[in-house]
């Protein structure tokens, strides 16, 4: 705990409540910018402990949040930066969606190529739907030096450079119908866990729902990182095939589970619809065993299973592990689980896993020692359908918790203090894993899914603090149409009773998951380390742009324009091209102060750049409509922004 948060906590509701009442016998009566703490209570109807949330969310101007929450952005296809306490959205960073604040998307040749990289199945792909952050770990910690995140919608995950916040690669895994499970990281990052969601035909033809058990699989993708890079490697990468059911979250071991991967399955039935034919739909067919399956596969021993001759085949140019060969290898178990299960999550020591299902009101721990006996002593209850081995339920499980109606995710405070969502109760439960009791209820506001805690997925949490995701905020802000926003509800957990501190909506999306670091394990840049730094690259750029070299030159066919940006003018003014040519801009922001950010956009040719202190970008475009076009730089940079322009001519 630092010095402000003691300084926090050591306010108590009883010395508010003296302020407030001493307020309220104060001069002036009325809420103005002279009253008392007591005043604006009172004009407000505020509480003591609706004062106490406001104390301990508070940061003053100039101050940091202690800590930094990456959650996705649902619909958005983006990933949402967001300081805690103080709840403040401090960045939306553009990912499988254009963004156009930060000319993601717009015109220079990094974006293209990424947006370009996330094409799929011949179509130009330029939304996502983005639900599982990850943050890079070192030994089963958050590191601060990377974000991944998955698309649900278009089977993809994205990496991001924690340097600059900015996505710097796209892949796409053409295996996979979806991905809902993804990304989460195994503790030294050494892969990324993709698993698929619903079951498709995985060398990505076309088979009629008749054939689902015989032409329909579900896979899982581990992505190698390479971290000196900072890329997924997609030729070290490999899949393992599973059986055709449908896989949800994941969760990497650690210390003594480290090794093994953990994925909820769902639909063991096998239930293929079709609701118009008289079937029954999805939602009766994929919920009526009473059990579905915990999958646990030994990623370490399929790392080495994969680069072994022999043991993979290709399907879509992917290395894959087929299903039988992933069995005779003793990679992959089931285990019966709650049906609907909605997370699985290793405790923080590793010894447990904590498991949920939707329409079952218990979680279910299972103890990793007895997992290692009963694969040690094949003590199996029998196979699936495609004979993978099904550990017994009873030998492996410690014990059943009653929660709750509809419990979904589970984070740690501590190795055996763990929380979790009750949506249906619209709820977050406090219980100890080790003694199985319920310690505390809390309601949220409205049908949560997932949680957050403070490094609450790691092998250290700090608990503190827990954010409630929200689908929907019913009666809680003004209302704005009928689509509403979603909400995030920070609560503080750190005394005796939880204490709801603060609203947060979120009105861009639907909001999945998210993670949360100590603000000081991020190392972000303020400026680019150098004039002429490529961030697609992280490293100088070639062929850029300098003061006192700029130019506009024809060769090899094309127009290329050498151009700075600098306050308050660009260099050249004027760029004259004749219709039907090719363009290239070579564009630098030579500045190194952290307030000289530059913007520029060509009007009518879908072109803007945000240009940060020392970067430099490559725009290409034709020059195909004939006219003048003004260039304007679009950030508010000095008090001459608007003076700061120029004009592209197209000759016909």
């Amino acid at each position: 705990m630092n010095a402000k948060r003691r300084r926090f906590a050591g306010i108590t509701l009883g010395v508010l409540g003296a302020l407030a009442l001493a307020g309220a016998c104060s001069q002036p009566s009325a809420a103005g910018p002279g009253a008392s703490i007591g005043d604006i209570a009172a004009a407000r109807g505020l509480s003591e402990a609706d004062i106490s949330a406001a104390v301990k969310t508070y940061v003053p101007t100039g101050q940091f949040d202690e800590y930094m929450m990456f959650a996705s952005g649902g619909h958005s296809g983006q990933a949402l930066v967001i300081g805690i306490p103080s709840m403040r959205l401090l960045k939306v960073i553009g990912v499988f969606t254009p963004e156009p604040w930060q000319g993601y998307g717009y015109g220079s040749e990094e974006h293209a190529q990424l947006m370009e990289d996330g094409d799929m199945a011949g179509h130009e792909i330029r939304w996502g739907d983005s639900h599982h952050p990850a943050l890079s770990e070192t030994d089963g910690d958050y590191d601060g030096q990377y974000l991944f995140i998955n698309d649900k919608a278009n089977p993809r995950l994205a990496v991001i450079d924690l340097r600059d916040f900015e996505t710097k690669q796209i892949v796409q895994n053409p295996l996979f119908g979806s991905n809902h499970g993804g990304a989460f990281v195994t503790p030294n990052t050494e892969y990324v866990i993709e698993p698929a969601q619903y079951a498709v035909p995985l060398d990505g033809t076309y088979a009629h729902i008749d054939e689902y058990e015989e032409r329909y699989r579900g896979a899982v993708t581990f992505w190698k990182f390479d971290r000196d890079a900072g890329r997924l490697d997609e030729s070290e990468s490999f899949t393992i095939e599973l059986p055709p059911y449908w896989q949800d979250l994941s969760d990497a071991g650690k210390g003594p589970s480290h090794g093994w991967a953990f994925i909820n399955t769902f639909n063991t039935e096998m239930a293929t619809g079709g609701v118009m034919k008289g079937n029954p739909p999805f939602e009766a067919g994929a919920s009526a065993n009473d059990m579905d399956y915990l999958t646990l596969i030994n990623w370490e021993a399929a790392a080495r299973v994969a680069d072994e001759a022999g043991k993979t085949v290709q399907i879509q140019g992917r290395r894959v592990i087929p299903l039988q060969t992933a069995i005779d290898e003793g990679l992959i178990y089931f285990t019966p689980e709650p049906k609907s299960p909605h997370g699985v999550d290793v405790t923080p020591d590793g010894q447990r896993l904590v498991i949920s299902g939707k329409l079952d009101p218990h979680a279910t721990v299972y103890e990793w020692d007895r997992i290692q006996t009963a694969i040690a002593d094949q003590n199996f209850s029998g196979t699936d359908a495609y004979g993978v081995p099904i550990l017994d339920f009873d030998a492996v499980v410690e014990k059943q918790v009653e929660l709750g109606l509809g419990p979904l995710h589970t984070q740690y405070g501590s190795n055996d203090i763990a929380y979790t969502s009750l949506f249906l109760e619209s709820a977050v439960v406090k219980w100890s894993v080790s003694q199985g009791v319920v310690l505390e209820k809390l309601p949220v506001h409205y049908n949560v899914g997932h949680i957050a805690m403070a490094e609450g997925d790691t092998r250290s949490p700090d608990g503190n603090y827990l954010v409630s995701l929200n689908k929907w905020s019913i009666d809680r802000f003004a209302t704005v149409g009928p689509l509403h926003p979603q909400n995030f509800q920070l609560v503080d957990v750190t005394g005796d009773q939880m204490q709801l501190l603060y609203d947060s909506p979120i009105g861009i999306g639907e909001p999945h998951y998210a993670q949360i670091i100590k603000a000081d394990k991020l190392a972000a840049w303020e400026t680019y380390p150098q004039i002429g730094f490529n961030p697609a690259t992280m490293s100088p750029a070639e062929d850029i742009a300098t003061t006192g070299t700029e130019r506009i030159e024809r060769r090899d066919g094309e127009v290329h324009v050498y151009m700075t940006a600098v306050r308050s003018h660009f260099t050249p003014e004027h760029i004259e091209v004749n219709q039907g040519e090719n363009v290239v801009l070579h564009v630098t922001n030579p500045e190194q102060t952290r307030d000289a950010t530059h913007g520029f956009a060509i009007d009518k040719y879908n072109v803007n750049l945000s240009l940060e202190p020392g970067e430099s970008q490559v725009v290409r475009f034709t020059a195909d409509a004939a006219g003048v076009f003004p260039f304007y730089c679009t950030e508010f940079c000095s008090a001459l922004h608007l003076e700061m322009a120029g004009y592209l001519f197209v000759r016909p």
